[in-house]
């Protein structure tokens, strides 16, 4: 049986916009297994922070091994089990600090404190180091998205997770507007991308011609593949436009930028549907996300709680603001339940988006009222082609580097390295 090869790097194109692909059965070598393909396959890599620790007891299983079950506050991952793996025990010495909320976020993929230890190899995050290796035949080696706009404390630490070089801090995108026309829109300027759809309506009108050709050229499958990925590319341009057709002129709030929502659920889940289409397009490998920014004065009133989200952390110990602080907790699990469903309904080659990914969800704190940083809470989330072992609990040793497990993300990413900040070696289980 013969068929027509398209190259990986296809895209669809028209005036003023480009669009790329997800990856097709006619980009994959007839009768070839994907695995099987002259270029070893690279999974998608990410890394979701979650700011204010854990309420531990409520993260984590009580069970280790394979015969455990989920606590509540990991409890919507339960159908993702075999692609998950929790991770014990870990510690991140460098992120001790007398001001904790102002270095927290960026000692967690860095591991190593502010100032480095003068080794040059120290002090880039490991998204960046997987970006230079994995990274550079995409159209963006990575991607760095928040939820919120730089934070206060001690600068960049506390306002990004991502630094290029040790002492080069990446911005983090909150905007889903403006990502979304980074990642699919093509002009000199913001202001063309957005005239384009001023014009139009929309970004696929300009490729629909490009769109019924390649069409043409597929198999009844891939036509399938093609229209769903589309279809997702418009609803949510749908809803950006929707959103800058709001009208709160009857209400006594602040402005906020155009195309940010002013419920912060539709905002979270919009930057995961953002983050699902840049992997199944490959137009990044490499994702760091802050699913909401450390001292956040957030409240979450959708789910009955009133409380601001950084206050709520200071519990002292108190059981009904345990209570509060776990329902929040769980609440963003769920929401990064919802990016891992899609990754898992979305076809990528012989598997599932899912199948071909390795994303950590955790923080770099645990108790939240004691600001420390040991045991933290780690989940991972994929089999990256077959890397991740997933259905486990691992209790590892006290004081085991959260570095180790960076580590070992890495090696499985096909990233070789022999140490990552403070790290003692490789998390062999995971």
């Amino acid at each position: 049986i013969t068929r027509k090869s398209l190259s990986r790097r296809t895209v669809l194109r028209g005036l003023g916009t480009t669009i790329a692909l997800p990856l097709l059965d006619a980009m994959v070598p007839a009768c070839t297994a994907l695995a099987n393909t002259a270029a070893a396959p690279v999974p998608r890599l990410g890394f979701v922070y979650a700011p204010h620790g854990a309420v531990m007891d409520k993260w984590r299983p009580a069970a280790t091994g394979r015969e455990f079950e989920f606590a509540p506050i990991l409890k919507p991952l339960e159908e993702f089990r075999e692609h998950a793996t929790i991770i014990s025990g870990l510690r991140n010495k460098p992120a001790e600090s007398p001001d904790p909320h102002g270095i927290t976020a960026g000692t967690w993929l860095r591991c190593v404190a502010p100032g480095g230890t003068g080794d040059p190899q120290d002090g880039t995050s490991a998204d960046q180091i997987a970006a230079q290796k994995i990274g550079q035949d995409t159209a963006f080696p990575s991607l760095e998205l928040a939820t919120a706009a730089s934070g206060s404390n001690n600068g960049s630490y506390s306002s990004t997770v991502a630094f290029r070089t040790p002492t080069q801090p990446l911005p983090m995108e909150a905007n889903p507007r403006k990502l979304f026309y980074r990642l699919f829109g093509q002009g000199d300027t913001a202001e063309e991308r957005e005239s384009i759809v001023r014009e139009t309506g929309s970004l696929l009108d300009f490729v629909a011609e490009d769109a019924a050709a390649l069409n043409r050229q597929l198999s009844a499958s891939d036509r399938v593949q093609v229209a769903q990925y589309l279809d997702s590319v418009r609803e949510i341009e749908r809803q950006l436009q929707k959103l800058a057709e709001q009208d709160f002129s009857d209400m006594d709030i602040p402005n906020a930028p155009v195309g940010t929502p002013a419920a912060f659920p539709a905002h979270l889940d919009l930057m995961y549907g953002l983050m699902a289409l840049a992997y199944q397009a490959n137009l990044t490998r490499v994702i760091t996300f802050m699913s909401d920014r450390e001292v956040s004065m957030r409240t979450f009133t959708h789910i009955g709680i009133s409380d601001a989200f950084h206050p709520l952390s200071h519990h002292q110990s108190n059981p009904e603001k345990l209570e509060r602080l776990t329902r929040v907790q769980t609440w963003f699990a769920s929401s990064f339940a919802k990016f891992v469903k899609r990754l898992a309904d979305t076809p990528d080659g012989d598997g599932s988006l899912l199948d071909h990914s390795m994303i950590l969800y955790g923080s770099n704190m645990s108790n939240s009222d004691l600001h420390n940083n040991d045991p933290l809470p780690n989940i991972v989330v994929g089999r990256g082609y077959g890397a991740l072992k997933g259905g486990q609990h691992l209790q590892y040793p006290q004081d085991t580097p959260l570095a180790n497990l960076m580590l070992t993300l890495l090696n499985r990413a096909g990233v070789a390295l022999d140490r990552h900040g403070d790290s003692t070696g490789l998390l062999h289980e995971v």
